[in-house]
């Protein structure tokens, strides 16, 4: 088992049955939860679901108002498997639940402000779920394939220490380099509820001595959050953010004692988790099987 699948990769649930076993045990473990699937392996098992109007809820306006069939689908199922990502962690109907979204666009479930929150991704036919009692929680999903043009797009992207680095690596490295910093970024800005409205440039990461993502900001605020990036069913890569609201609230007492303390509530892991995560582009270049959170090939996508 490689170090990502130990501390924390994406979990691959098929459709609304399950697997949750594992989703509720992370969650209760260490306070967050990430869930993957695609829209095809959940879409026959979501449209035929009677419950699928309340599933839907506030959001079944915008799906019948989506012009194209494949975006209205992909749609209501990215909804669908949210509310069950929620309603497992939280150990309720998923048609129980109402998804609102805050001026950023982050989702976010009514009568649960403070105390859980939701990030969605999706990018081909992927969907990536989080949820998280610990603290603000964002994940964003890209194909390993994308071309993203370093040279067109550092200076929105990059920091000028950022942009100095990634320069200096041969090109296959700032490839995976870079697209991995667009993940972290994304991520970390839709935890934030800003999503894309932040300028990208405007925050800085460097890499720790494990090769670990970290704010380059070293203030005890920017080290309450934990950030992991892994490859999942060989093809995208993910990126999760995550405050830890504990550490943050003691971010001046003894850092060794509030983690212990905070593993010890079932929080406090991303320092472990990240230590996998650190490598990701190395093996991406050389090896991206041990990186995998499944041997799943990709699902058969139902096309309307």
């Amino acid at each position: 088992m490689s170090g990502a699948q130990a501390f924390g990769a994406p979990l691959h649930v098929a459709g609304p049955e399950g697997p949750w076993e594992e989703v509720c045990d992370r969650f209760e473990s260490v306070g967050r939860a990430v869930v993957h699937t695609t829209w095809g392996e959940w879409l026959t098992a979501a449209l035929l679901d009677p419950e699928l109007r309340a599933l839907l809820g506030r959001d079944r306006p915008r799906y019948r108002q989506s012009p194209a069939a494949a975006g209205r689908l992909a749609f209501a199922v990215s909804r669908v498997v949210m509310k069950h990502t929620a309603a497992a962690a939280l150990g309720t109907a998923p048609a129980a639940l109402d998804i609102a979204y805050l001026p950023g666009g982050q989702p976010a479930l009514r009568g649960f402000g403070g105390e859980l929150w939701l990030s969605l991704a999706h990018t081909e036919e992927l969907i990536v779920v989080a949820v998280s009692r610990g603290g603000p929680v964002g994940v964003d999903a890209e194909a390993v394939t994308r071309r993203v043009s370093f040279e067109a797009l550092q200076g929105q992207v990059c920091t000028p220490q950022e942009a100095e680095l990634l320069a200096a690596l041969p090109e296959d490295r700032r490839a995976a380099r870079f697209l991995r910093l667009w993940t972290l970024k994304e991520a970390y800005t839709k935890a934030l509820g800003q999503g894309m409205r932040r300028g990208f440039a405007t925050v800085g990461f460097r890499w720790d001595g494990d090769g670990r993502a970290v704010l380059a900001d070293d203030s005890p605020a920017a080290r309450a959050w934990s950030f992991t990036t892994c490859l999942v069913r060989d093809r995208y890569l993910v990126s999760e953010a995550c405050r830890d609201t504990a550490r943050d609230t003691a971010r001046d007492t003894a850092r060794d004692t509030g983690r212990d303390t905070a593993r010890g509530r079932g929080q406090g892991t991303g320092h472990v988790a990240g230590q996998a995560a650190g490598q990701v582009e190395d093996r991406l270049r050389d090896d991206p099987g041990p990186l995998a959170a499944t041997g799943l090939p990709p699902a058969q996508t139902v096309r309307s």
